[in-house]
């Protein structure tokens, strides 16, 4: 009996993961495109962008990226009447992309990462954000680091002009 229990609970953990695993590649393939134009537009890490949003929505499945299309945990007001919330509310999730560009851009603590930091040094650009006071984590940049690890997201930042199209494929999860 505690065999069958626990295969089945082995087989729920994997399934959990993978289905997480599959949802971050969705979230990927729907988001890098945009993330590539913000970084040729601005000179941040495609890969810094896709993982912060990530980590911060839960790969687009939190509440607030759900009902608010906050994906960056920023906090605001919000119109929402599906939920009660202290984070900002968007009209979409390029208006919620657009607006944590704009924090970095115009808030001094991270405005001069910009002029420091290329749009290939994803770890400073972490460690940066999260000494600007970002989030108050001790281990922020160290988990947003991590999925850029874990999902190559660094193969979207620039690399001498050229820019990844493709992510990886949702059969490469099996």
């Amino acid at each position: 009996m505690i065999k069958k229990l626990m295969f089945i609970w082995i087989a729920l953990l994997f399934t959990a993961t993978a289905s997480h695993a599959q949802t971050t590649l969705q979230y990927i393939n729907n988001n890098a495109a945009y993330a590539q134009q913000l970084m040729r537009e601005n000179r941040i890490p495609a890969s810094i962008i896709l993982a912060v949003a990530i980590h911060e929505s839960a790969a687009g499945t939190s509440k607030i990226a759900k009902y608010l299309n906050n994906h960056f945990g920023v906090k605001g007001q919000n119109s929402s009447k599906e939920i009660k919330s202290a984070y900002k509310g968007y009209s979409s999730v390029e208006d919620s992309y657009d607006h944590f560009i704009d924090v970095l851009q115009n808030k001094s603590a991270f405005s001069r990462l910009f002029d420091k930091y290329d749009e290939d040094d994803y770890v400073d650009w972490a460690k940066g954000i999260q000494r600007g006071g970002y989030a108050h984590s001790k281990l922020w940049s160290t988990k947003v680091i991590a999925l850029i690890k874990k999902y190559e997201l660094f193969k979207y930042d620039t690399k001498h002009g050229q820019y990844l199209n493709a992510v990886l494929p949702l059969s490469k999860l099996k």
